[in-house]
């Protein structure tokens, strides 16, 4: 479908799978010229999770173009369960979804890209899960026609991109002379570092890989880290990914073995530590693999210099706490048209009862109710 938005305006909705693959130069420009993106929303992550997670005749990429020059995209997938809706490529590994709009565009851009949306949604619901405070679409949730709702999603968990000393420094004294003890402590173990160049991607991802499920092995796992078709994914994307600097393999050595490897993913203001995978020899060490994981990330990023947010990603677990974390909550953005006004009520009450649920089972039994688990 190609329809004409104004006078240098054009939209047309992809559904051809063959013609995402030659979007890629086009969508190189327009996310490195879309400020709020990140490595999620680059055409080598989404078009290679399409791929492997694809639903056939699903695709629904909504394309435009000011005097043929792409200036915004949004990125989506036809489902229909539990409800008609139109949702944003990247699935559950991806942690944060956008649309991409050019940072020089006119709000007329958004406003195209808004209506388009909208005549999409004449059947289903569009719903963006996981949108990072400030992100593109929410210019799109701002000019939207229709009724629409926000709720909050995952809390992500964000650093300031400093160096490892800088931000021990920010510290309680005892916590940052324990987090020095650690430093120390890799130091005198011998464990090092190095950047893996591009062309060595593949084999340093199934290393990753493998070493993850050792790390794992016997507790609970995510099952999706385990399957062929991540793997497939990761070697995929993360190639050109790392060749053109949105991602950073790095291998932790010790007496020459690979002992732990890490994915970066990064942008120009914003970075996060994505997987990491490390040899039960460093836990019998009793060396302290999140430091060690995170003081690799800091020296790289903070040499960069642009970089604003070293991002800890989707997740509360207690270790990323002793570093004094911003706390960041996603947002999920509802939007409808009058007839599908009641697929975005089922969606909210969903979400809303979701919610609810989650509090109720991190409420500490000193509160009321069931104990936390």
């Amino acid at each position: 479908m190609t329809t004409v938005a104004g006078p240098a305006l054009s939209v047309e909705v992809c559904t051809d799978d063959h013609a995402f693959a030659e979007l890629a130069e086009d969508w190189g420009r327009l996310h490195r010229a879309c400020r709020p993106a990140t490595p999620f929303q680059s055409h080598a992550w989404l078009h290679s999770w399409w791929l492997s997670y694809g639903t056939p005749g699903g695709l629904r990429l909504v394309l435009v173009r000011e005097h043929g020059e792409l200036v915004a995209v949004a990125p989506l997938m036809r489902l229909n369960r539990p409800w008609p809706a139109l949702v944003p490529l990247g699935g559950a590994i991806t942690d944060f979804s956008d649309v991409l709009l050019d940072g020089t565009a006119a709000d007329r851009v958004a406003l195209a890209l808004a209506d388009a949306l909208a005549e999409l949604a004449r059947t289903a619901l569009i719903d963006f899960r996981e949108v990072r405070p400030g992100g593109a679409v929410e210019r799109i949730y701002g000019c939207w026609r229709g009724p629409r709702h926000r709720v909050p999603d995952s809390t992500c968990l964000e650093l300031p991109a400093l160096p490892m000393d800088q931000l021990i420094r920010r510290l309680p004294s005892a916590r940052a002379q324990r987090i020095r003890n650690k430093v120390n402590k890799l130091d005198r173990v011998g464990v090092g570092w190095r950047v893996v160049r591009y062309d060595e991607t593949e084999g340093a991802l199934r290393r990753l890989l493998e070493l993850h499920r050792l790390q794992w092995e016997g507790r609970k796992v995510s099952p999706e880290h385990l399957r062929p078709r991540f793997l497939e994914h990761l070697i995929r994307s993360a190639e050109p990914m790392a060749r053109s600097g949105e991602a950073v393999v790095r291998e932790f050595l010790l007496d020459g073995e690979v002992v732990g490897a890490e994915l970066t993913l990064m942008s120009r203001r914003w970075a996060g530590v994505y997987l990491y995978g490390v040899h039960p020899r460093l836990r019998e060490l009793r060396t302290d693999v999140a430091t060690m994981v995170l003081r690799a990330a800091t020296e790289h990023v903070a040499a960069g210099g642009a970089c604003e947010v070293l991002s800890l990603l989707r997740g509360t677990e207690p270790y990323k706490y002793r570093w004094d974390p911003q706390t960041v909550v996603n947002q999920r953005l509802l939007l409808a048209r009058k007839r599908t006004a009641p697929l975005l009520a089922a969606a909210a009450g969903d979400a809303t009862a979701r919610g609810w649920g989650r509090t109720v089972l991190r409420r500490p039994a000193s509160a009321g109710g069931p104990p936390a688990v």
